[in-house]
């Protein structure tokens, strides 16, 4: 398989069924429900997330995910646990792959959000979170990833033009800060070209 190949993920496994990633590691997640009648998917949100907050690792971004968080386990986890959340995708550091919810149903990722003028992003975006923060560099296996993964993405959902690829930021700002300054713009858009 050549450099390019891997990049963009031509040649790669698919979507299949009501949306799921062939290959991607599946953890169904409650927190979902249909998206509204004929809406067309056509933004991606990326977002930011590390369970504590700047520690990688551990089982505790899937158990935030499917309502299973030890609200004991850490302080911090005492101000989420009740949270009902959860994203399409999560890619950990070292480009490991998740899915809690098929791209056919709406996840909830983006909360009170705005794009293009219209609200609710849930409704017509997938939301990929990636384990980090705002102010650590991502890796070069979540760039990749990600990158191929956008790739089988938009050949299932063409709406997704480079434009609506957007950062949890751009759609709450003032609200979200996530994907970060850290998160490099650039080179993703370099790897998808």
């Amino acid at each position: 398989m050549s450099a390019k190949t891997r990049a963009t993920g031509k040649g790669s496994a698919a979507i299949v069924g009501e949306g799921w990633l062939a290959g991607a590691r599946r953890l169904p997640s409650p927190n979902c429900d249909a998206r509204p009648p004929r809406e067309r998917i056509s933004l991606l949100v990326i977002h930011g997330i590390s369970l504590p907050p700047g520690v990688f690792g551990g089982p505790w971004i899937d158990a935030l995910f499917r309502n299973r968080l030890d609200a004991s386990a850490h302080p911090y986890f005492a101000e989420i646990a009740s949270l009902r959340v959860s994203a399409h995708l999560l890619i950990r550091r070292d480009g490991r792959l998740t899915q809690y919810v098929p791209f056919s149903r709406r996840a909830w990722h983006a909360g009170v959000s705005r794009f293009g003028g219209r609200e609710r992003c849930n409704d017509f975006s997938i939301g990929i979170e990636l384990e980090g923060t705002d102010t650590q560099p991502y890796t070069t296996r979540q760039y990749r990833r990600l990158a191929r993964v956008i790739a089988q993405i938009r050949a299932r959902y063409p709406a997704i033009t480079p434009s609506r690829i957007v950062g949890h930021s751009d759609i709450a700002p003032g609200r979200k800060t996530d994907p970060g300054p850290s998160f490099d713009w650039q080179r993703l858009h370099a790897l998808l070209a």
